[in-house]
């Protein structure tokens, strides 16, 4: 079975009104499943989650308090492991 997509779209609340409106699928990240409205199901992926590497550059002189509260948010979202672990409603 080949599936061909029918919209593009850029942004999240735009994928859940045309899944909401138009009973469509489509694939998103963890986090977006606090923002479903009652009328979208989601179900997780089968096997492994995905994941994405990534980094955060700053300045080791930098004593900004917004910095040090940023930095202490990403070490919470360490300790809270992968977003695919989290319980499925």
């Amino acid at each position: 079975m080949n599936l061909t997509p029918s919209h593009r779209v850029e942004t999240f609340s735009t994928v859940l009104s045309l899944v909401a409106s138009v009973r469509g699928v489509s694939l998103m990240p963890a986090y977006v499943e606090a923002l479903l409205p009652w009328s979208v199901v989601s179900r997780p992926l089968k096997g492994e989650p995905l994941t994405i590497d990534w980094a955060v550059g700053y300045r080791s002189d930098n004593h900004s308090p917004v910095l040090k509260t940023f930095l202490g948010g990403l070490d919470q979202l360490i300790a809270a492991g992968p977003a695919g672990l989290r319980q499925v409603r």
